[in-house]
């Protein structure tokens, strides 16, 4: 029924919407602030709080912030127009932190047909590349699925699409030069300006994704290829030979990426490739899960989850599941044949690249009063989640989803939670330059499911999606999007880096005095333990991995206990009986 409803609401809701709102705020114009991200919260639910904000609009002014840092060792962090990653990279220690928003760094600096390449300053969209790109007849061929992200805070965290072609799907790949402003001492006025290009391999490569340790990104010049059309077909499966279909799809199909649901026991296969310039078609894709969305609907379908979780219906979550889905087949998934009418008439869907690469339009800026908004906006009562991403060796992919089937076996209806929210979405990604990116070919794995506004609230079927997470991060050592995650999944996650030591000498270099580090970059950097802390509950939303019954919820019958096929892996598990007894004997006392 909630799937249905917000659908429907979705389908009607027009293109109206409140944007975000800045993930800054001030108490007294830009002084006493604190920072979150767009979803409002960070894992540890902490409030990260500066001293003051500063809004450069040239690079001479950033220069000026950071050499205003500098000279006072004052701590230093970059923040973003929207704010899009999980963990807390934003955060600078302690409250008299400066933060230096790239808002006002949004400006299309150089465009140059002939050379194919775009400067940019750091803070221009993903939305604004594309769009200004194609204008010029040129296109960043491989962009994540959303477009509300800047170029500086996308590379910061190594944001990527979907490809195993060329030189891979992230973005940070197509980086030929970058302008970087770090600390420095008096003689260099306590800032600098670093111009890395690809005779600077070595710093280059630290820069490409450096979890915005090494100082702010002032601009960007990308290399960009003549724009193209191309085909995209969605093909539905059964997940039978998803293992090997996997491994062999991304080799098969230029822009192919998989969404899985497991309980369905059924895989959506992305045909995607280029096609003649001369092909007819104008298709669009306005992918309908980041569209505009009444706001009354989003609290029906969060309460609705809510009760679901409280007692226990697995089996409304997996009605709800299949009729999402199967809308969503039913619509495109949000892809328009021509034009932009909106109007899903069947595949192939052929158009430009820019149309059909990326989208978000519940970004767009006309204000409606938050009657619709982004459903994850964390000013109404909308989506709240985890989200686990992690990247697993093509080696190794078939024996991850053959783990994950063998878990669904045991318990059919416990992945129906994440199908409600589009089942799992796998992208391809290919070994990379950086020294903090991608090591090898692999398969990233997104899993979004629910989270409770209480933090020590067990979850339906916590036990298996624990277990997975597990499966996926230790069992086949997959690597964590820097930009999503709990915090256990960067537990030790610096050791599958071979080449961390060269970025952090680059780091050393850079900002000796550790101005733009933290506690938390220092912490999943492997330079401080407390990546993950234990205390009662701490493994209900993955700050630890539970090593006793009190990291999980006792008292709610939730006790810390192996994984089912993996044994090494620690989850909270529900034990009634266990429970039972222990009330037995309470009312006996």
């Amino acid at each position: 029924m909630k799937s249905s409803l917000i659908l429907l609401f979705m389908i009607c809701g027009g293109v109206i919407a409140t944007p975000p709102e800045d993930p800054i705020r001030c108490s007294s114009k830009n002084t006493d602030c604190t920072i979150t991200n767009t979803y409002g919260v960070f894992p540890d639910r902490s409030i990260c709080h500066a001293g003051e904000v500063m809004y450069p609009n040239t690079e001479e002014e950033l220069i000026s912030a950071v050499a205003s840092a500098s000279k006072n060792k004052r701590k230093v962090k970059a923040a973003t127009r929207f704010s899009h990653s999980i963990p807390k990279l934003v955060c600078p220690d302690g409250e008299n932190g400066l933060l230096i928003s790239t808002k006002n760094l949004n400006k299309i600096l150089k465009i140059d047909k002939e050379a194919r390449t775009m400067t940019v300053q750091s803070g221009v969209s993903l939305r604004e590349i594309i769009s200004k790109g194609a204008e010029a007849g040129l296109a960043l061929p491989y962009t994540p699925y959303w477009w509300g992200l800047t170029i500086g805070g996308l590379m910061g965290t190594g944001a990527h699409g979907s490809t195993l072609w060329g030189k891979g799907s992230a973005v940070h790949e197509y980086v030929v030069e970058l302008r970087i402003v770090t600390p420095a001492g008096p003689e260099d006025g306590y800032a600098k300006v670093r111009n890395l290009d690809e005779s600077h391999q070595q710093h280059l490569n630290a820069a490409r994704v450096s979890l915005g340790v090494l100082g702010v990104i002032s601009q960007v010049t990308l290399k960009l290829e003549p724009l193209f059309k191309r085909s995209l077909t969605y093909l539905t499966k059964d997940d039978s030979d998803l293992g090997d279909e996997l491994v062999t799809f991304g080799r098969k199909h230029e822009f192919a990426d998989v969404t899985w649901y497991p309980s369905q026991q059924k895989a959506v296969y992305r045909i995607d490739d280029r096609v003649s310039i001369n092909k007819s078609g104008n298709g669009l894709y306005d992918f309908f899960p980041f569209r505009p969305t009444l706001s009354a609907a989003l609290t029906v379908v969060r309460a609705t989850e809510e009760l679901q979780e409280a007692t226990r219906d697995a089996n409304g979550k997996c009605v709800g599941a299949k009729l999402i889905t199967a809308t969503l087949s039913g619509i495109g998934y949000g892809l328009s044949n021509n034009d932009d009418k909106g109007i899903f008439l069947g595949y192939p869907i052929v158009g430009f690249s820019n149309r059909m690469q990326a989208s978000g339009t519940c970004l767009d800026s006309l204000n409606d009063g938050l009657i619709t908004a982004c459903p994850w906006d964390s000013r109404i009562k909308g989506e709240f989640f985890h989200q686990t991403a992690f990247s697993i060796p093509l080696s190794a992919v078939k024996n991850f989803i053959e783990d994950v089937q063998k878990l669904v076996e045991l318990e059919p209806k416990s992945l129906c939670g994440l199908e409600t929210a589009n089942g799992i979405l796998m992208r391809y990604v290919t070994a990379s330059s950086a020294y903090l990116g991608k090591s090898e070919d692999a398969v990233d794995f997104d899993i979004t499911y629910y989270r409770s506004k209480d933090p020590l609230a067990p979850r339906l079927f916590q036990d298996i999606l624990e277990e997975i997470e597990q499966i996926g991060l230790f069992k086949y050592g997959g690597l964590p999007h820097w930009g999503k995650n709990r915090n256990l999944a960067f537990l030790g996650a610096i050791k599958k880096y071979h080449n961390a030591d060269k970025f952090l000498k680059v780091k050393e270099e850079y900002d000796p005095q550790g101005l733009f580090s933290s506690l938390w970059t220092d912490q999943m950097l492997g330079l401080q333990e407390g990546v993950t802390i234990l205390k009662d509950g701490c493994a209900m939303e993955g700050m630890c991995i539970c090593s006793q019954d009190s990291h999980c919820a006792p008292k709610k019958g939730y006790f810390c206990r192996p994984g089912r096929i993996y044994k090494e892996a620690r989850v909270c598990t529900r034990d009634v009986k266990k429970t039972k007894e222990a009330d037995d004997v309470k009312d006996e006392l």
